[in-house]
């Protein structure tokens, strides 16, 4: 990055810049090079300035949550990379029936507030890795329900730099996805949710992130879940079914216990991680001519194959 780009940026965002920072120490999978910039936005102003300087200057940049979702490759990232924070992350009781969150909240924060305020209806989060922002991009779901079914309307950054309010019939929610307008932000999400006790909400979220531990390997560094579930078959009995369950290329390994995670047994680089995950599109292509679709979003590989 060039030096006038970096004066700029500390102009911008002032005492929350910081300089070719190991995407390791950003990501759930632990892995990844350097990013020539990392932003952390406290406010929607400081957020709106680093995003149309970048876009003026063809710079790239991506909005990081927790990282859960993510690879980066070795070679690093040569833009910004951007962490929404203060008041971008605060979550609060809106009205009657309404959640209010920002983008950068954590799934947790958001679930901690819920069972210390006794306010229902966002328990299938529970365990789930991201932020709220995060759970809207992706459609975030578990035990049969998903974001896109408790979402009223989200606040966000067009690419122009514009403030946009969308109701979540716009969105177009689907398996893991939604259609957001390219180049958006989530700045603020509002949730539908219901008063409760909060002893119940409580019982429901600890009992969800048992079932979690029990089922998912919580143990290593992972990205959560590596592909969709096709129709046809659950994506993890497809790569058992493969023979692929434990296999190791470095330090990376698909976990024995759940057949869709890739996990960081220790020292993985970005590229062990990417040649499992293609050998097992590659084998569970050529056994039943399913083509596995990831759910992993790569960034900075010159060529994913």
């Amino acid at each position: 990055m060039e030096e006038k780009h970096r004066r700029r940026l500390l102009e911008i965002a002032v005492g929350d810049v910081r300089f070719d920072r190991p995407m390791r120490l950003y990501t759930s999978l632990r892995v990844g090079g350097v990013a020539a910039a990392l932003v952390r936005a406290g406010s929607l102003e400081v957020l709106r300035d680093v995003c149309v300087y970048a876009a003026a200057h063809t710079i790239p940049r991506i909005v990081v949550g927790k990282g859960s979702n993510l690879l980066v490759s070795d070679r690093g990232f040569p833009g910004v990379v951007i962490r929404l924070r203060g008041a971008l992350a605060e979550v609060r009781w809106e009205e009657e029936g309404e959640l209010n969150a920002g983008g950068g909240a954590t799934n947790r924060r958001i679930l901690d507030h819920c069972s210390r305020e006794g306010i229902g209806g966002l328990e299938f989060l529970s365990g789930i890795p991201g932020t709220a922002g995060g759970a809207v991009a992706t459609n975030a779901g578990a035990r049969g329900r998903d974001t896109g079914e408790v979402l009223r309307r989200v606040e966000l950054l067009t690419a122009e730099g514009t403030v946009d309010t969308l109701p979540s019939g716009e969105l177009r929610f689907s398996y893991r996805s939604c259609s957001l307008p390219e180049g958006a932000v989530v700045t603020r999400a509002v949730f539908h949710v219901r008063r409760e006790a909060p002893e119940a909400v409580t019982k429901r979220i600890a009992r969800n992130l048992s079932e979690r531990r029990r089922k998912q390997p919580l143990r290593f560094p992972s990205a959560g879940s590596v592909f969709r579930n096709p129709p046809e078959e659950p994506a993890w009995r497809l790569v058992e079914r493969a023979g692929l369950r434990g296999k190791r290329i470095g330090g990376a390994q698909i976990s024995p216990l759940h057949a869709n995670f890739i996990v960081n047994s220790g020292g993985a680089r970005a590229e062990d991680i990417l040649s499992l995950m293609n050998l097992a599109r590659d084998e569970v292509l050529r056994l039943t001519g399913i083509e596995l679709e990831p759910e992993i979003r790569t960034v900075g590989f010159q060529n994913k194959r």
